[in-house]
């Protein structure tokens, strides 16, 4: 690999940050303590802050020579609610909170970044380092958009990373156009008229009226959509009833849909509205129907994508990148940022969890696993990542 000397000499002090951050998690749009540490660092290296867009953000403006170029390179800052399990000596402090999806080795890994470009300024322009609040589930990017993020800092491209287990460390993982799912949510609320569960020819079955719309979703998924459209239409709860011998006054259908484009997305929710409105109908009951759309696809620009892979390559070897990685159906609010700017989102491996301190939980190093922890090993790759592709970029014709 070839990675950039002063950053791996610059390891422990990274480590250390990413352990720091991870024995005190926060969640969206409480990251206060991690904001104030990212500031700090940044501050001290003399890198001029920008504070309060998307509530808890930080951005780092790194100006060097006279070109007008500019480019973002995004982390994100936030945790997840779930309780760690792990008892290494950087476990969670705070009950029910964890970075189990690697948020702190993310921003760990920027700060590198950042520490190394202030020092050498081998650039001509301007580089925004972005450090997100609330990407599970706040929608944090598109907060920090609201807030004028590219109005304030009006850059050419914006980049993103996530680590990514299974991927062996030292390989990266990326793909030009859908890289990860649309997420959605959706609760129907199927109204009846409950009775006495020995007499339901006097009341309207809300149960069944659910299994019903639940069984012809199904046919959204194998009847109506393009076979070559990927979609994930997942009922995770029905809820109903409170007791064996009561026909309940309504029932409830939760989930998720999944889908890389927004064609199939409207498709999909179009469908179950027309599904589960007339099924009710037909039995005398009536729907409300809930659909909410939180993330969008993920969608890498081409021109991007192919830079980014460029910059990959140069760092850990042509054979160490993936370039046709399998999508997934998770999702991610920098998807929020491509619509808006063009940029290119990556994977880099996180290995297989065999890098965990004694004391880690028995489970699998998986993304959002009570026995998680990012791999200290991947940050002086992923700043010198970073480094190579903000110095670049800068310097194209």
């Amino acid at each position: 690999m070839n990675l950039i000397d002063p950053i791996l000499e610059f390891q422990t002090e990274l480590q250390t940050i990413r352990r720091t951050i991870h024995a005190h998690p926060e969640l969206c749009f409480e990251e206060h303590d991690t904001a104030e540490l990212v500031a700090n660092k940044l501050t001290e290296w003399g890198i001029p802050i920008v504070r309060g867009l998307g509530v808890t953000g930080v951005v780092g403006i790194l100006k060097n020579g006279g070109s007008g170029r500019a480019i973002g390179l995004r982390a994100d800052m936030d945790a997840l609610p779930m309780q760690e399990i792990n008892t290494f000596p950087h476990t969670s402090k705070n009950d029910g909170k964890m970075h189990a999806c690697g948020h702190d080795g993310h921003t760990a890994m920027l700060l590198g970044a950042a520490h190394y470009l202030a020092q050498h300024r081998n650039f001509d322009g301007t580089i925004y380092l972005i450090f997100q609040p609330a990407e599970e589930g706040g929608g944090g990017a598109k907060r920090m958009m609201d807030d004028g993020l590219f109005k304030q800092f009006n850059m050419d491209a914006v980049f993103g990373m996530h680590n990514w287990p299974g991927i062996p460390v030292g390989q990266f993982g990326v793909t030009a156009g859908a890289m990860m799912a649309s997420s959605n949510e959706f609760e129907v609320i199927v109204n009846g008229k409950g009775c006495h569960a020995a007499q339901p020819h006097k009341g309207i079955d809300p149960v069944m009226v659910a299994v019903q719309i639940a069984q012809s979703w199904q046919t959204i998924i194998t009847r109506n959509r393009n076979p070559l459209d990927a979609a994930v239409l997942s009922i995770t709860q029905i809820h109903g009833g409170s007791a064996t011998n009561v026909i309940p006054d309504d029932a409830r259908l939760i989930g998720t849909v999944r889908t890389f484009n927004l064609r199939s997305l409207d498709l999909i929710e179009e469908r179950m509205r027309q599904i589960a409105e007339h099924t009710a109908q037909a039995f005398d009951a009536t729907v409300e129907f809930h659909f909410k759309r939180n993330y969008p696809p993920l969608i890498n620009h081409e021109a991007e994508t192919a830079f980014a892979a460029q910059i990959m390559q140069d760092v850990v070897g042509t054979e160490n990148v993936d370039i046709h990685v399998e999508p997934t159906m998770g999702a991610e609010d920098f998807a929020f940022m491509l619509q808006e700017k063009p940029g290119c989102y990556v994977f880099i491996g996180n290995g297989e969890g065999d890098h965990r301190m004694a004391g880690h939980g028995l489970g699998p190093c998986n993304l959002h696993n009570p026995s998680y922890d990012f791999n200290d090993d991947l940050l002086p790759i992923g700043a010198t990542y970073w480094v190579r592709l903000a110095e670049a970029w800068l310097a194209r014709r």
